[in-house]
């Protein structure tokens, strides 16, 4: 549950600290908004993925399902920047498919929370594999952090890119080809 008071008067602080006056004019109302943002930023604390993935509709078809360019935002929890870009799922139904928004708002959970993308690629892919139950996940993230760009090492265009893997996909490179080849379509 996000504290909107906690939030204000750290943003106060914080202005504090870098040496502004939180009482000038164009500062006034930033701790309330950064409060505000900060609960749509970090609205996935207390979302479950299981929500969006119980819809579900039956299928015959045991063909990969693949959605791409599933565009995110996201905080790093290291140094509380964003990192933002495209996420790429694929799935093998066993049975049932899920309603294609329902996989973009289950990198949408994930992403908004103090994330490292490492960690939120693995946890969309055992989320489908928990709440679908299809044969194979792949799930493929690439994105930029701003961590990485404004500070740092300042190598701005640099992205990340991680792979998770499940079921028939780890042992199986001809699909995990497949996977590859659809998303240069």
């Amino acid at each position: 549950m996000i504290d909107r008071e906690k939030i204000e008067e750290a943003v106060k602080l914080l202005l504090e600290g870098i040496g502004e006056d939180p009482g000038r004019e164009g500062l006034k109302d930033t701790p309330a908004r950064v409060a505000r943002m900060y609960g749509e930023i970090f609205a996935g604390m207390d979302a479950d993925a299981s929500v969006p993935l119980a819809k579900v509709f039956s299928v015959e078809s045991s063909e990969m399902v693949l959605e791409k360019d599933i565009t995110f935002y996201s905080m790093c929890e290291h140094h509380l920047m964003p990192f933002y870009g495209k996420a790429h799922i694929a799935y093998i139904p066993e049975g049932k498919v899920a309603g294609l928004s329902k996989l973009a708002r289950t990198v949408e959970i994930y992403a908004a929370r103090l994330q490292i993308q490492e960690r939120m690629t693995g946890q969309i892919a055992d989320a489908l594999m928990e709440h679908l139950a299809p044969g194979g996940v792949m799930v493929v993230l690439e994105a930029e952090h701003m961590c990485m760009t404004m500070r740092g090492v300042k190598k701005p265009g640099s992205r990340t890119v991680t792979v998770a893997v499940r079921g028939v996909f780890e042992d199986n490179p001809m699909l995990q080809e497949r996977f590859f080849r659809m998303l240069r379509m």
